[in-house]
């Protein structure tokens, strides 16, 4: 039974666990708080990321900041004191690329491979096997580690150079904190209207206006379901900077993103940050309706100008042309 490693199991970290564990992969797992859950499903536990490194091939970590990303490969019990030549580590946490980057040296000093991989996707989705994957970084790597990935994705993408794998996901994201807001939008002028919900759901949903957020949370929204949680306001900020600062980077504006935050910010100011996006019905139907816009009147198109030489050029060539005298018959 192949061993794999896993540092980082969270709430993404620990469907993953689970679905390698079921496509038969021994799973040895380490976090700093408690891994009885992890044991529950059938994972070992180990000591450290150094005790993880020594007995893994492959090792994925899913860490929720930069720092942490630092401490579990270069801190005291760091992988990088197990790494050896061969060995592949993928991380998936979403950080800044250049924090995933200073990784990549002292790794390789020991023979090691560093990966980019991102998911796309809730727990949830995770755990159906449902998120989508993307690497980046060495291809020889990557092609070697995508069986093991398969083993908790059916969705595997590799986008080339190292970095591409998280300018994906946060593209995803952005798109994530529109939709989500939109859709909180749309459901809370839907409950108002008096037409069969669940019917419009279902319309909406395979609908042109329909996205996977909509069909995730709309049913969700109608019921007031927010909580449990599957996905959360407090999760989803961790990417608003770094979304920023991406966009910053590369001089496009994301006005839509820029506005659909502030709406996001007002569910944390209003103590719902940890419920589950779908309470945006809520907020945003408790928002007051802003002052219409005064309707913009039809702009009259306008004849073009004509070309007062060319008018004048041809009037000339008419004038002369009755001048000339006929012939005789």
């Amino acid at each position: 039974m192949e061993t794999v490693g896993l540092v980082g199991v969270g709430k993404i970290g620990l469907p993953i666990a689970e679905n390698l564990i079921k496509s038969g992969y021994r799973v040895l797992g380490y976090r700093r708080s408690s891994l009885a859950e992890f044991e529950k499903l059938g994972g070992v536990a180990a000591r450290s990321p150094a005790d993880i490194g020594a007995q893994a091939d492959i090792v994925l970590t899913c860490l929720p900041s930069a720092q942490a990303l630092d401490e579990v490969v270069t801190g005291k019990q760091g992988l990088v004191h197990s790494a050896r030549p061969g060995q592949i580590i993928i991380e998936f946490g979403s950080h800044l690329v250049p924090d995933k980057e200073r990784q990549i040296a002292p790794l390789a000093a020991k023979g090691a491979i560093f990966l980019d991989g991102e998911v796309g996707g809730t727990p949830g989705m995770v755990s159906a096997r449902k998120a989508v994957v993307y690497l980046a970084g060495d291809a020889e790597a990557a092609k070697k580690a995508e069986p093991v990935v398969r083993g908790f994705s059916d969705i595997v993408h590799y986008f080339g150079p190292f970095g591409a794998a998280s300018k994906v996901k946060l593209i995803n994201n952005l798109l994530v904190t529109i939709n989500l807001a939109a859709t909180g939008e749309a459901m809370a002028l839907a409950l108002k209207t008096g037409v069969d919900i669940d019917l419009l759901i279902k319309a909406v949903a395979s609908g042109s206006g329909g996205s996977m957020q909509f069909g995730i949370r709309a049913p969700w929204m109608a019921q007031r379901r927010f909580l449990p949680a599957q996905g959360h306001t407090y999760g989803l900020s961790h990417y608003f900077d770094l979304i920023g600062d991406f966009a910053d980077r590369m001089g496009v504006a994301t006005p839509l993103f820029d506005r659909a935050i502030e709406v996001h910010q007002r569910v944390i100011d209003k103590g719902f940050g940890e419920y589950d996006h779908a309470v945006l019905v809520d907020v945003i139907g408790g928002m007051p309706r802003a002052k219409p816009r005064k309707k913009s009147k039809p702009v009259k198109k306008k004849k073009p100008k004509p070309n007062t030489a060319k008018t004048k050029k041809q009037a000339a060539k008419k004038s002369n042309k009755k001048s000339k005298p006929g012939r005789k018959s």
